[in-house]
């Protein structure tokens, strides 16, 4: 079942308050927040109602919370790098 990954992209402050009530029915409260909706007409209706301020795209399932934390956590741990010279050199 397809899902729209909804990004707040733009602050509502001093929009309507229709713009922002539509937001706050999406579930959108802070920028760079994402919720995931079902596809659906009611929620792509929504969506071009504050098609400025949200960036949208078509995934195919919705992350959890920790799914999402997830991604944004860097790699864990460090990279050692030889120098140059020892990777061409291998009596050093």
């Amino acid at each position: 079942m397809p899902f729209f990954k909804v990004t707040l992209i733009r602050s509502a402050i001093g929009l309507p308050k229709k713009t922002s009530g539509v937001l706050q029915a999406l579930g959108l409260r802070k920028r760079m927040a994402t919720v995931f909706h079902p596809v659906s007409p009611q929620v792509a209706g929504q969506i071009m109602a504050v098609k400025e301020l949200v960036v949208v795209s078509e995934v195919e399932h919705a992350l959890t919370k920790a799914e999402m934390r997830a991604n944004r956590r860097p790699d864990p741990g460090y990279y050692i790098e030889t120098p140059a010279s020892e990777a061409l050199d291998p009596r050093i």
